[in-house]
């Protein structure tokens, strides 16, 4: 660049820079002197996303459900038509990492098709929960998909109990979240008791935890199993605070916190400090109340969970079943920062824990649970395929209920009264309409897995092999998910007899099928 060059640049870069403070001058000016447009401009800000969601963004372009994602999840919840015309708008041919699923020409099992077939048909799990171990408690659950953990306190009272009765009429599990079992729980629904870092609904005056208290919680609701969470998708490795003006009396007396004082969730547990002794705990637990004990996790380090699997190989001891929590997972307010990059998203974490139980020959004996986006029919089916038994949905059973996906649940603004303990915004969520669409819309997405099961030849979402799913790469070219995720041949299903028994119990549902051979047919 000669001299004359670089001087014509210097002069263009200075002219611009005047330029862009003359810009800023003048808007500063405007805004002081015309406050109205000031206001206007933070007024438009503020109702951003509902813009961009409603009159803006395209099909596919919001986050962190699109618009065709969030409209399945609305026509499913309604029992209306959920079907889409004219093909897909998804970029298939440019998208890497696009799951593609192959159906099967031939198989054992036909899907049926009429829209509404399916619905009734029950699709419980391919293991039994606890019964490797010989937990006294042990069941087998009714349904492969399951309501995740999402306390009271974050959630309203009226959106904890439309998602508990929900439960109930779709034969389901609710998980409590780490907030207690409220009187919001006690609707019917079957529960899963999450036991977190503050020991809320099973401590003492001092913050403690209390085997006592949670013998007698655990006797006196419908809880199914015990879940002690280590971390979760959206907040990894931290606590949290619930600030003291949420802190109601309600809420109060099912954390067993005083009312009206900040609620402080630890960033550790206080029962136990290594993979041996979380062990030993998770023991204690499964004997004192018979029933089946699993841990929750985000993943990150993976020494916990090579030091976790070779500790149940060579003591006998274990858990009953493992919640991986992806990445992507979000009902939890978190710094921006943690939300966005720390922890692996499902697939990936998924897929490493996966195989660290495998490597230690106890993926058998472990019931496998996903969460993380896993509540839409497409990632839900390459969960199954990576080895999940059941899968866990949060965001879209909000949606399910009312959600608008207005991005306020840190703010106690909830517009829908699903994330707000305000009174006067959740007084319009009815659980008796609301807990039937939340049930309809868990039926509906157990109907879609059954039936591409079927298209892929087999009788039930847990029996689809990584065979079945492959990973593009490109225009032209993509990946088994097998070998993307280096996993074994034989890796990702329940054993031959769960296999077996779980073919047995899905041989009366009804089947597809076409008109009776012709005196011609050959086969």
């Amino acid at each position: 660049m000669t001299w004359a060059t670089r001087a014509a640049a210097a002069g263009l870069s200075a002219l611009a820079g005047v330029a862009a403070r003359d810009l800023l001058q003048r808007e500063h000016t405007l805004l002081r002197n015309f406050p109205v447009i000031g206001h206007a401009r933070y007024l438009l800000e503020s109702v951003g996303p509902e813009l961009r969601q409603y009159l803006v963004a395209g099909n596919n372009e919001e986050r962190p459900f699109t618009r065709d994602q969030r409209r399945w999840v609305y026509a499913s919840a309604k029992k209306q038509n959920n079907y889409f015309g004219f093909g897909t708008d998804n970029d298939l041919e440019y998208t890497a990492g696009y799951s593609v699923i192959n159906h099967r020409t031939f198989g054992r099992a036909v899907p049926t098709t009429h829209v509404q077939a399916g619905h009734e048909t029950p699709l419980p799990s391919a293991k039994v929960l606890g019964g490797p171990r010989g937990r006294a408690r042990a069941f087998r659950p009714e349904s492969v998909v399951n309501i995740s953990a999402m306390s009271f306190g974050s959630l309203s009272g009226r959106a904890v109990e439309s998602l508990n009765r929900g439960a109930a009429l779709a034969g389901c599990l609710q998980n409590t979240g780490e907030g207690g079992l409220s009187a919001h729980h006690r609707h019917g629904g079957e529960l899963v008791f999450q036991i977190g870092t503050a020991y809320f609904g099973c401590r003492d005056e001092h913050g403690r935890f209390d085997l006592a208290r949670l013998k007698d919680l655990v006797a006196s609701a419908p809880v199914r199993a015990l879940e002690v969470k280590l971390s979760q998708g959206a907040k990894p490795g931290l606590g949290g605070v619930l600030p003291a003006a949420k802190v109601s009396a309600e809420i109060a007396a099912a954390r067993g916190v005083p009312e009206g004082v900040d609620c402080i969730s630890p960033s550790r547990h206080a029962e136990f400090s290594d993979a041996d002794s979380l062990l030993d705990w998770v023991e204690l637990l499964a004997t004192e109340t018979g029933l089946p004990v699993g841990i929750k996790a985000a993943v990150g380090d993976m020494d916990f969970w090579r030091e976790l699997t070779a500790l149940m190989a060579s003591t006998g001891r274990g858990v009953d079943f493992v919640t991986v929590d992806g990445g992507e997972g979000g009902t939890g307010a978190a710094p921006l920062i943690f939300t966005d990059s720390v922890s692996l998203p499902f697939q990936l974490g998924f897929a490493r824990v996966y195989s660290a139980f495998a490597r230690a020959g106890l993926q058998e004996q472990v019931t496998f649970i996903g969460g993380g986006k896993l509540g839409l029919p497409d990632n839900a089916i390459v969960a199954f395929a990576l080895g999940c038994d059941l899968v866990n949905v949060a965001r879209e059973a909000m949606l399910a209920i009312g959600c608008i996906q207005a991005q306020k649940c840190h703010t106690d603004t909830c517009p829908t009264g699903v994330a707000t303990q305000n009174p006067w915004l959740s007084h319009g969520l009815d659980p008796e309409l609301k807990s039937v669409r939340a049930a309809t819309y868990i039926t509906t997405l157990r109907r879609d897995l059954r039936k591409v099961a079927e298209a892929c030849g087999v009788e039930h979402p847990g029996l689809i092999d990584n065979t079945s799913v492959e990973i593009l790469t490109g225009r032209t070219a993509s990946r088994p998910l097998a070998e993307v995720y280096d996993y074994e041949p034989g890796w990702g299903l329940p054993s031959a007899a769960d296999r077996a028994e779980i073919v047995r119990l899905m041989t009366g549902a009804p089947q597809g099928g076409s008109a009776p051979p012709s005196p011609t047919a050959v086969g």
